[in-house]
């Protein structure tokens, strides 16, 4: 038997208060629902625009009862709460996504792992539990890249290696398990960003093309500019994926294309930061189809309705010249098909992600030369 959705004015559960959460309770406002973030964070942007912020850690007992006792779901908005937090959370209230999925995308040996065993291609890797596993390296895998297991984000616990002794000087450094993965020449980099409901329907977003600059998402260029076969290849690979994890709410999958195959990178089990494009772009953004999935409500179209472009505001910008200072905005307020985003952070500092903008147009070129436009005119360089 079908359970029934979860209506409004119930009150969600979100673990994590950065930026996707607090796009996420903007969305769940939108749809009459009420949101208590957990976040020890007493700054976290979801936190300060929420219902209700509990700031505690998350394996706070006290928080989570509160949580049981007046939340009707539970989903999150990064991966690297807790997957026994997420269990117990269970025991009283829809979650997703689930422990289970979760634990597979916080450790990046049981993500490729996973890949593998079930048939989807990846980059050439072995695990590495310590260093000694260095020694089944082979030299075809070089050069490389050894990337933590756990914690890496935004090009962070990522080394690149050209021969063994490297790799393990590299090991030694982090300290903790490894991947050590082949380095591929790239034709492109791409993401999929899906919706999968507890009933096995899914909904994929179009196919996005993403540029990095020091391991950190740069632009966004949706649709991808790739053949009509790839994008349809994509959306079936993450579907299947998907499928094969068994998983409820939102997931994106990163790929690489390299002479022509598609590779899968890595998963991310929530919104995703390629994925921001969808708020304006989209007829559903990735925020509303998380709750969509969480809540049992049928999903939404996903379709794109524009053409569009998204440039990541990384802290950088506030930093420039002797004096810190807020960018100048009107620079962007002046574009008419411009959509800017700033997530109300209390400080900027290098790397850190502050605000996007979306540049949106019926010609495809046009997105993207306005976006570069307003990218230098306000000095990304």
């Amino acid at each position: 038997m079908k359970p029934s959705p979860i209506i409004p004015p119930a009150t969600l559960a979100l673990l994590g208060g950065g930026q996707l959460g607090r796009f996420f309770v903007h969305a769940a406002h939108e749809l009459g629902y009420k949101v208590i973030v957990l976040d020890p964070d007493a700054d976290a942007p979801a936190g300060k625009i929420a219902d209700s912020h509990i700031m505690a850690s998350y394996d706070d007992q006290d928080a989570l009862l509160q949580l049981s006792q007046q939340c009707a779901a539970a989903t999150t908005e990064f991966e690297n709460v807790p997957a026994t937090v997420l269990e117990q959370l269970a025991q009283t209230m829809p979650v997703s996504p689930t422990a289970d999925t979760v634990s597979i995308a916080q450790d990046r040996i049981r993500e490729k792992e996973f890949l593998r065993d079930n048939g989807f291609n990846t980059a050439p890797f072995i695990p590495v539990e310590n260093e000694r596993d260095l020694d089944n390296a082979t030299d075809d895998l070089f050069p490389a890249i050894l990337k933590t297991a756990r914690f890496g984000y935004d090009g962070k616990g990522q080394a690149r290696v050209a021969s063994i002794d490297e790799a393990k000087a590299a090991q030694r450094e982090f300290d903790m398990p490894c991947v050590l993965e082949k380095m591929l020449p790239l034709d492109l980099e791409v993401s999929v960003v899906l919706a999968r409901s507890a009933t096995g329907e899914c909904s994929c977003f179009p196919l996005a093309e993403n540029s990095h600059s020091n391991g950190i998402l740069d632009v966004t260029v949706v649709p991808a500019r790739t053949t009509p076969e790839l994008r349809q290849q994509a959306e079936q690979m993450a579907s299947e994926l998907a499928a094969k994890l068994g998983y409820i709410g939102v997931l994106a999958v990163e790929f690489f294309i390299s002479g022509g195959q598609l590779l899968i990178n890595e998963i991310a089990p929530r919104p995703h930061n390629s994925g921001h494009y969808t708020v304006d772009g989209c007829i559903t953004s990735q925020y509303e189809q998380q709750l969509r999935a969480l809540c049992g409500l049928p999903l939404g179209a996903a379709s794109l309705h524009s053409n569009s472009v998204m440039v990541n505001l990384l802290g950088e910008l506030w930093l420039q010249g002797e004096n810190s200072s807020e960018p100048s905005w009107q620079l962007l307020h002046q574009i008419p098909n411009l959509k800017l985003h700033l997530y109300g952070k209390a400080s900027a500092r290098p790397a850190r992600k502050m605000g996007h903008f979306t540049v949106l147009d019926q010609d495809p070129d046009a997105a993207i030369t306005t976006a570069m436009a307003a990218r230098r005119a306000i000095g990304i360089h």
